[in-house]
């Protein structure tokens, strides 16, 4: 029992008998313990080199246990820190193999998942070992998941993981899908809408993504669904930007206390965009030129043109005066 202190089975039987008799010579643990003359004095000398034991000077000596609390609970204490320390470089060293493999082995960068079952089973894997934060693109027309039926989504936003989902327009044409929406913001999720997604993905702890490799759902493939499994890597890190970029242009969604959700068009209202769309805008209605709107917020003319065309393309726009008008209307400016 005394292992992890760093006491063999032998010294532990005898310690307990110090602690029992309170004092013991060799003879008595000779007697005592059925051990030979040579046996309990070795054992005694490394109880007293390990601060477990202590004897007097006199012949024959007599030994005493040092009490448990000022002899055991420090080398616990050091024990306990010390396989700490060990688990943590066993991580790192596990963490420094998959990295090495995933160099020389595509197969441990991207691993490809059939079935509809299968990707169920990994989407609830990922989520429950999930720390941090989870990264979701939900389309309309589920292909693993019905809407309501992730319920480790509802138990790792209670372990005090991040939910950020961004939902298409079409999504919420789907049965259930407007109460499991409402369930989940109510239990944590932080929630935006978009026109339209381009791909089913889920990304967990920015370390793991899952996303189609055929287009799956009834306006895709009609076999069975066909997703990849992707670790560290560039093209994680792509996944990550893109879903970054659509948050970005995204609408938070809102729940009032009767579970009605406002901004499921993806569109919204003045405060659907971002602070630097606002000004972007104004700056635009006001005629100021594409190369002074970036030097005056300190953009590059390229993204400056790009979220404008994002604006554009939710107002339902094709000319920058459409857009005007648009954001005249729906109350943007």
């Amino acid at each position: 029992m005394l292992e992890a202190a760093g006491v063999s089975p032998e010294e532990e039987s005898v310690y307990g008998l110090l602690v029992a008799s309170g004092r013991a010579t060799t003879a008595d643990l000779v007697e005592r313990a059925g051990l030979t003359e040579l046996e309990a004095e070795r054992i005694l000398t490394s109880l007293t080199s390990k601060g477990l034991a202590s004897h007097t000077d006199a012949t024959p000596r007599v030994f005493r246990a040092v009490p448990p609390d000022v002899a055991l609970l420090p080398r616990l204490r050091r024990s306990a820190d010390a396989l700490d320390l060990a688990r943590v470089e066993a991580t790192r060293l596990v963490e420094s193999y998959r990295e090495t493999m995933r160099r020389h082995d595509a197969g441990q960068l991207l691993e490809v998942i059939t079935g509809a079952e299968a990707l169920r089973q990994h989407l609830r894997q990922i989520q429950t070992s999930t720390q941090d934060e989870m990264l979701w693109f939900c389309k309309a027309q589920y292909v693993a998941m019905p809407s309501g039926s992730n319920a480790e989504e509802f138990q790792a936003l209670t372990r005090g993981v991040r939910y950020r989902v961004l939902y298409e327009k079409a999504f919420f044409d789907d049965e259930g899908a407007v109460d499991n929406v409402v369930a989940g913001v109510r239990a944590g999720e932080v929630a935006r809408a978009v026109p339209h997604l381009p791909l089913r993905l889920a990304i967990a702890d920015r370390s793991v993504a899952i996303f189609p490799l055929v287009a799956g759902g009834p306006h895709g493939s009609p076999e069975e669904p066909t997703t990849a499994l992707v670790r560290d890597s560039n093209l994680l890190a792509a996944l990550i930007a893109l879903f970054e970029r659509y948050w970005e242009d995204a609408v938070p969604l809102h729940v009032d206390d009767a579970g009605a959700v406002s901004g499921t068009d993806g569109i919204g209202g003045a405060n659907s965009l971002s602070p630097t769309d606002h000004k972007l805008l104004s700056l635009l209605v006001a005629g100021v030129a594409d190369k002074a709107i970036a030097s005056q917020m300190g953009l590059s003319r390229r993204t400056v043109q790009r979220r404008i065309q994002s604006m554009m393309e939710h107002a339902g726009a094709t000319t920058r005066m459409q857009l005007a008008w648009q954001a005249a209307r729906r109350g943007w400016l």
